[in-house]
């Protein structure tokens, strides 16, 4: 077993230092407890308070910020927007021009360049969405858990965060960006640093595979007991920790391990392989949805899948129903009005500057009251080429479903449509590179479309009989490709994901001549 930096009486005493801390935790935790009656009258003032402190904008005035009294003036008067929309606005804000989308000169931009796009888009990142979105849903994640098992030793012992490959660098002389992880640690409090590794010129490192290394040297014989990043990154990390200690599980490195905030991508493909290395009932997973435009959702109950959407962190919600998305005049409903298990693209009004963006990711509820909801994908990344309508969601499930049927585990995919030379007909083409190959790639192959079916019933449909779709093919990737796909794309750690359903096959036929 692993030594420890810290002696026992050290750990007694910073045990105590939990539990002074609680109650600073309770306040909030009782604010949460009311979100399922209070929702939209916290969303309709988060409206009423962003279009206040704007109204003096150049946005403000140009639409009248002060005459707006509804959400159905809001919405019908300002048009809904894409990155494309207000990029020569950001621009002019990165020039160091002010009370343009937001009051004041903005200096922070969260770079994110996505899974689909190789061009960079700038995110303003306001002193208001850092401190009242991104640090309270930090906060928000501690109360939750901190609620959820009292007996956590949470502020006892270290955490470990992977954050993203870029460290903040200049525009220009007026604004710096970096990976949002990047730039959360930049401006973090000095206080955090206290129980928290690694050290954060570590952590800003720019490049990923000498990031991993001083990462391990640094944090393997510390005691750490909480983890926080993206689940592909984070378990890549772990491996190289195991592969320094020589040991077979995490807990033998960090036997005080009780917690992975994780986010960014689903978890459930990854789940029974964090399982395998980290085996105790001890051991915690929730997951966030924090991304570049703002923090969202967060799992309040561990032994349920939904993430609980956060109403009172300066931004407003709406959502456009999944096959209006791009249509010319959409029908866009706010937060009140969304139904269960339909799948809604998110647009949302931030105190970041930025107003009914359409944000690209997928959401569908499962409860109202309060709300939650699961990430179901992107809204460029589904299969829709048959009428199908296949999502992230579904796949991840599936795959987990086949997986756990065989005894087998993947480790990376990408799915996309093959059409025959009827192009009226054609199947799933699924590229997977196996942590640990199943016995029969044809029984595994059978499985994940008889589950697809069971999750999908748009799929079902187009499978009946064979009369849209053909049975889905599998190609085994050769270990490492998708790794060295995102370097050669210059994405290798952080927030950058692998693209797992695409409408077009520019990324499979990239992977398929990579895989040789």
């Amino acid at each position: 077993m692993a030594t420890f930096a810290s002696g026992s009486n050290d750990r007694k005493g910073m045990d105590i230092l939990t539990k002074i801390v609680l109650p600073v935790f309770r306040r909030r935790q009782r604010q949460m407890e009311q979100f399922a009656e209070q929702t939209a009258d916290i969303q309709r003032k988060e409206l009423r308070e962003l279009l206040s402190i704007a109204e003096h904008t150049e946005w403000g005035v140009k639409y009248d910020f002060r005459s707006i009294r509804s959400y159905e003036q809001f919405a019908q008067r300002i048009p809904l927007q894409s990155y494309e929309d207000l990029k020569g606005d950001i621009t002019r804000m990165i020039n160091g021009e002010k009370n343009i989308l937001w009051p004041s000169v903005v200096r922070w931009y969260a770079r994110s360049s996505g899974t689909t796009n190789d061009k960079s888009k700038f995110i303003p990142v306001t002193k208001d969405i850092l401190r009242g979105c991104h640090y309270k849903g930090g906060f928000d994640c501690v109360a939750l858990y901190l609620e959820n098992n009292p007996e956590s030793r949470f502020f006892s012992r270290k955490g470990l965060i992977l954050g993203g490959s870029h460290s903040p660098s200049p525009l220009n002389r007026e604004a710096h960006y970096g990976d949002l992880s990047a730039v959360l640690l930049q401006n973090l409090n000095p206080l955090v640093n206290l129980v928290r590794v690694p050290d954060k010129k570590i952590i800003l490192m720019d490049e990923w595979e000498s990031k991993i290394k001083a990462v391990v040297e640094t944090t393997w014989r510390e005691d750490v007991n909480s983890l926080s990043g993206v689940p592909s990154w984070m378990l890549v990390l772990i491996k190289e920790i195991l592969r320094k200690a020589g040991k077979e599980y995490l807990t033998d490195v960090w036997p005080n391990l009780e917690v992975f905030f994780h986010g960014g991508i689903s978890f459930e493909p990854y789940r029974d392989q964090y399982k395998s290395l980290i085996p105790t009932d001890r051991m915690h997973y929730m997951e966030t949805y924090n991304a570049s435009e703002g923090f969202f959702g967060i799992q309040s109950d561990l032994s349920d899948p939904g993430l609980l959407m956060m109403p009172d962190y300066g931004i407003f919600y709406e959502f456009i129903p999944i096959h209006e998305v791009g249509s010319d005049n959409p029908t866009v409903i706010p937060l009140e009005a969304v139904e269960t298990n339909k799948n809604y693209a998110m647009v949302i009004t931030t105190s970041g500057g930025l107003w009914r963006y359409q944000i690209g990711d997928t959401v569908r509820f499962i409860s109202l009251h309060p709300h939650k909801f699961i990430i179901s994908g992107r809204t460029k990344h589904y299969i829709n080429a048959f009428g199908e309508e296949l999502m992230v969601d579904n796949a991840d499930k599936a795959l987990q479903m086949a997986c756990r049927q065989t005894g087998s585990r993947v480790r990376e995919y990408t799915a996309a449509p093959l059409f025959m030379l009827d192009k009226a007909k054609g199947l799933h083409q699924w590229f997977i590179e196996f942590e640990k190959l199943p016995a029969s790639l044809d029984e595994f192959a059978s499985l994940l479309d008889q589950y697809l079916q069971s999750l999908n019933s748009d799929y079902e449909a187009k499978r009946y009989k064979d009369i849209s779709l053909q049975p889905l093919q599998i190609i085994v990737a050769r270990a490492g490709v998708f790794y060295e796909w995102l370097k050669g794309k210059g994405k290798l750690g952080g927030q950058h994901k692998i693209p797992r359903l695409s409408n077009d096959r520019q990324h499979i036929e990239e992977l398929l001549v990579l895989n040789g």
